[in-house]
């Protein structure tokens, strides 16, 4: 009943607009400031790497950061700077929003390992909901027409038959 009320409804579809938009704009803050300033992630690695309790308590979490995040410190700062502007605008927009809200839920996570709190729980908390929704996150967003579009291009080759999907290879 919550999940078709999630997934189908247009008042649920305008309250995950707004959950989305403001969850795309703390992405997209965050982030503009990374892209456009000089960040650089080694400092806040060094720092997970230095706390003991993501030692004690994500062990192989730690040694990812210690072995390969941190000595790749420009790569991770390139990445996380511009995911983040890349999930907000992806919210922002409604466009491939389940797809901004995963990698934006990843992010949130991989935080939440390194020790830092801050937003994140409500963030996650916020995103589950845009992941349960599906494609009914984006219903006043960009996914509107996007979505139809890319499944008529790629899916092109797929014929409806009495309501049954009947699959016709491509011809050469």
């Amino acid at each position: 009943m919550i999940m078709n009320f999630l997934r189908k409804n247009r008042i649920a579809a305008g309250i995950l607009a707004v959950i989305r938009i403001y969850i795309g704009w703390l992405w997209l803050s965050a982030g503009w400031g990374k892209v456009t300033g000089d960040f650089n992630a080694g400092g806040y690695l060094n720092g997970v790497v230095a706390n003991p309790d993501v030692a004690a308590q994500y062990p192989n979490y730690h040694a990812f950061i210690e072995t390969f995040a941190l000595p790749n410190a420009d790569v991770f700062s390139f990445l996380v700077a511009w995911g983040e502007v890349l999930v907000g605008l992806g919210l922002i927009l409604g466009v491939f929003t389940t797809a901004a809200a995963f990698f934006g839920i990843m992010m949130n996570f991989a935080f939440l390992f390194a020790g830092t709190i801050s937003s994140n729980p409500w963030m996650v908390l916020f995103t589950i909901f845009i992941l349960a929704a599906g494609l009914n996150a984006g219903r006043y967003g960009g996914d509107r027409w996007v979505i139809p579009y890319i499944r008529e291009q790629l899916f092109s080759h797929i014929r409806s038959k009495k309501g049954k999907a009947v699959y016709k290879p491509a011809t050469a």
